[in-house]
């Protein structure tokens, strides 16, 4: 009989497939090539770490929906709307993309006009459906976030179709019309091939796990039948893992203020954490597509490893957002790309040893990392090294003001946080661009290269609710906020079949007559006027001035139930005392200058070590690149703190 013991996290990236399982106190890690079908990857990678024995749960976290709203292979859609609403999708709010570029056009809309359809009557829609015979269907009614009868009237009707219904009070129950019909018919548009991937992948694994949870973009896991439901709620499933783990580790290190750095092959995704909380954000733009979903408040820039440096037609140096991907993938990897990457560039530089085996098992070929550096330097007037070196000073200014994005443009000073930098490639980057922006460290974790898969370990089982209702006096007040707590927590134990470990509140806020709202925390019972004046405090920090004496109003009460992780920081193996031992040493360039640098096996420093770049700290899923004058030190976790 197969035992069943221990837990597998698996994260797909856009290169690689990263894998973690957590069995009798330890960890063990895999990483493997990402597969054209995503699940052929995971079930190699599980495979890898149960060997004879059954996982007692696999934590996904997966770019299924992410890729399909990219590459537009989503399902053919129609929209259900009230009379007149049809166009609400493409006229949106009436912005611009970018306001001083009349070359920029909005994305095209998800549902061609002719399948807009303004009909509130539900046998005519269930005649209509039943003529058309599309993909998917989505019902979004103007009034349904107060009402839903209608809706699930619709639904009813057309149930004997076996057509997917996505209903917008389910997917999102709040008001404003574009925002939830966006969202509505972005699960719609994703639902069918989402829910084909995961259900193929619940199959799969029959032999290796028993079940399978899957990680929602705010950051928690969710059962594999309500994720194949609601799509839209998976489209930052990946980035989500490493924010919760960073979450967890500042928690643990006492840090106020992180900023994740998470860099691998495709792109670079980084988020601000604020007193071991990551911000939430409930709105937010995917390649134009607007979805009022709760999220990480991740933001994501086209630079990773395999990001391709090409010459525009200028003759200026960029840098991505094409990849390489996993195939071909760079230069060095010997698998038939040509075109010079980032990686190719630490490969001639030598910051990524020329010998070694990516993952364990993908093993480079320099000679082709130079040709391919040596082709682009040559259009450019330069010679490999110098090419190398100027692809690398382009993708940290991208990755630098990506980080400006999640701090400086929002109020927060980067100079008070710590960077968390973790992926397989953010080793390489981290101190060079903490250094750029004046950071007060660089933290590099243990298990840093899986380490948005190590977040799922982490990460809790979590129900989002939200209603929207105009609220000004405090009896309303806190009669919304008590339903909406019930409502959670019931939820929440009928999907995860246990009551929650904690229920948090927050309500959307704004002064009457004002366009947009601010999330403020509300504790269990607290009266309204003492969260009015939380209120007060937080556009102020926010916004730089507060009107105390306006009236202000309640738009939208939100309740957010989560369960027991299985794992925590706390959890995790020890690093041993003992002697340094004596490195190896290899040429690296710095500024243009080859220098000696040391090179250690991470595994092999104690707690306690203490490095003064330049050095090279490598391990089979990353490595970390200490520059001259940098001082590192391993902690008990270990964890490398890097100060200058």
């Amino acid at each position: 009989m197969t035992s069943v013991t221990g837990v597998v996290a698996v994260d797909v990236g856009g290169t690689f497939t990263d894998c973690v399982s957590f069995r009798d106190g330890s960890i063990s890690v895999a990483k493997v090539a990402t597969t054209p079908d995503q699940s052929d990857g995971v079930l190699e990678g599980v495979r890898r770490l149960v060997s004879r024995s059954m996982a007692a749960a696999l934590l996904h976290g997966t770019t299924a929906a992410t890729n399909a709203l990219l590459e537009r292979r989503g399902a053919d859609t129609v929209l259900v709307t009230d009379p007149g609403f049809e166009d609400v999708i493409e006229i949106g709010r009436q912005d611009r993309p970018s306001l001083y570029d009349v070359f920029v056009d909005r994305s095209s809309p998800l549902v061609a006009r002719e399948d807009r359809w303004g009909l509130d009557d539900p046998d005519l829609v269930a005649r209509r459906v039943s003529e058309r015979r599309p993909e998917a269907v989505a019902v979004a009614l103007a009034y349904s976030f107060s009402d839903p009868s209608v809706e699930e009237a619709i639904a009813d009707a057309l149930a004997g179709s076996g057509i997917p219904v996505s209903l917008s009070h389910r997917v999102v129950g709040e008001f404003r019309e574009f925002e939830r019909t966006s969202t509505t018919v972005l699960n719609a548009y994703l639902q069918p091939r989402v829910g084909r991937y995961l259900q193929s992948l619940g199959e799969k694994i029959g032999d290796v796990a028993e079940r399978l949870h899957v990680m929602r973009s705010s950051g928690g896991l969710m059962p594999v039948d309500e994720a194949a439901g609601l799509a839209a709620a998976l489209l930052l499933s990946g980035p989500a893992g490493g924010v919760v783990a960073a979450a967890e580790m500042g928690r643990a290190h006492g840090y106020r203020s992180l900023i994740t750095f998470d860099m691998g092959g495709t792109s670079t995704d980084v988020c601000r954490i604020d007193d071991g909380r990551p911000e939430i954000v409930y709105e937010r733009a995917i390649d134009g597509y607007v979805c009022r979903m709760p999220s990480v408040g991740v933001h994501t820039v086209g630079a990773g490893g395999g990001s391709i440096a090409w010459l525009d037609q200028g003759g200026s140096l960029r840098v991505g957002p094409h990849s390489a991907g996993a195939d071909p993938g760079p230069a060095s990897y010997g698998n038939g790309g040509t075109e010079p990457t980032v990686t190719d560039a630490h490969v001639v530089l030598g910051r990524i040893d020329p010998a070694a085996r990516l993952g364990g098992s993908l093993a480079l070929h320099p000679a082709l990392a130079e040709e391919a550096l040596a082709r682009l330097g040559g259009a450019m007037g330069m010679d490999p090294r110098r090419a190398a070196a100027g692809v690398l000073e382009v993708v940290e200014a991208h990755m630098e003001r990506a980080i400006r994005r999640v701090s400086v443009e929002q109020g927060a000073d980067p100079r008070r946080a710590t960077l968390v930098s973790f992926g397989g490639a953010g080793g390489l980057h981290a101190s060079a661009l903490a250094r750029r922006l004046d950071m007060a460290a660089v933290a590099i974790p243990p298990y840093g290269g899986v380490f948005s898969a190590l977040g799922l370990l982490m990460a809790p089982p979590r129900t989002d609710v939200a209603r929207s209702a105009l609220v000004t006096d405090g009896q309303r007040f806190r009669q919304m906020a008590d339903e909406v707590s019930r409502q959670v927590a019931a939820d929440f134990a009928a999907t995860h079949g246990a009551a929650p470990v904690s229920v948090e509140r927050r309500v959307d806020m704004r002064y009457v007559g004002q366009a947009h709202e601010i999330p403020v925390p509300v504790a269990d019972g607290e009266a309204f006027d003492a969260v009015v004046d939380r209120f007060h405090a937080m556009h102020r920090e926010l916004n730089g001035f507060a009107r105390p004496d306006d009236p202000v109003e309640a738009v939208t009460f939100r309740a957010t139930a989560v369960g027991r992780a299985q794992l925590t920081w706390s959890d995790l193996p020890t690093v041993a005392d003992g002697p340094i031992p004596e490195p190896r040493r290899r040429s690296v360039v710095f500024g243009g200058v080859e220098q000696t640098a040391a090179v250690w096996r991470r595994h092999d420093l104690p707690a306690g070590s203490e490095i003064t770049g330049p050095a090279v700290i490598e391990e089979e899923v990353g490595t970390t690149v200490l520059a001259p004058g940098d001082r590192a030190t391993v902690l008990p976790d270990g964890t490398i703190e890097v100060t200058w």
